[in-house]
């Protein structure tokens, strides 16, 4: 039996799996312009991320949705359309991967994907709201008061 006509590597994954390591690989470098990660998922994150990109340089209401649905993520989504897309100047090619070494666990074949082109954005992330704990009296602990030695 040959694997003819099968498209994609599975990583030992089931669908949904494979889809979300994809899509956090791609908001980490959409986020981070540069990461570093195996060489066979940095390949096959490769095939979407240029599409998605083709996608974003669009910059139309439509294409906006199909990012943002794609990424599952609405900021990272909307920081691909609007900050990294309109610096990019090449119509194809936006990835670059170069070998990285083996990892030190498993010997794995590491490689690092960035963006060709040198983006000089940072992403603005909100601050997260601190939720403030209640303060619990009956578990708080009383000060003992400590005798005096004569």
């Amino acid at each position: 039996m040959h694997r003819h006509g099968y498209k994609g590597r599975k990583f030992g994954r089931e669908t949904d799996q494979r889809k979300a390591l994809l899509r956090g690989l791609m908001c980490s470098l959409i986020q981070h312009q540069s990461i570093t990660t195996t060489l066979a998922k940095a390949k096959e994150m490769r095939r979407y991320m240029e599409k998605l990109v083709t996608l974003a340089k669009k910059g139309d209401l439509a294409s906006r949705r199909l990012v943002i649905a794609r990424l599952d993520s609405q900021t990272m989504g909307s920081y691909l359309v609007d900050e990294l897309a309109p610096h990019i100047k090449r119509d194809s090619g936006y990835l670059r991967i170069k070998r990285a070494g083996t990892r030190r666990g498993d010997n794995a074949e590491m490689a690092t994907i960035s963006f060709v082109d040198e983006l000089k954005t940072e992403v603005k992330t909100e601050p997260k709201a601190e939720t403030k704990k209640p303060a619990n009296t009956e578990t708080a602990t009383k000060p003992v008061a400590k005798k005096e030695a004569k």
